[in-house]
């Protein structure tokens, strides 16, 4: 089944139950901070881990205590769909496990 861009509306309401992310550049973005080096890096394993199994990967900064990423959608132009939300729920998930905020 072809992946199809939202509408702005169906990303601000989507947006609206991912508390921290926002649309920027047209790209939904997050940053979390860490209580260390490990633990980022921790974290940037595990998002990569449900990145391969979403078959949907992000932009993904390590920085030295922080985990930032910025989604799209490239096979529809770099527009925002069901794929990236869903991405993002799934860190969102697994963050508070890693400790971020």
């Amino acid at each position: 089944m072809p992946v199809e861009p939202l509408s702005s509306q169906e990303v601000e309401e989507r947006l609206a139950g991912l508390p921290g992310w926002s649309l920027d550049a047209g790209r939904l973005t997050r940053s979390y901070r860490l209580g260390s080096h490990f633990a980022a890096t921790a974290m940037v394993v595990h998002v990569a881990q449900v990145q391969e199994e979403l078959d949907h990967h992000s932009d993904l900064t390590l920085g030295y205590n922080t985990v930032a990423l910025a989604v799209h959608t490239h096979s529809v132009g770099g527009a925002i769909t069901e794929k990236d939300i869903e991405l993002a729920r799934r860190v969102e998930d697994l963050a508070a496990g890693h400790g971020a905020h």
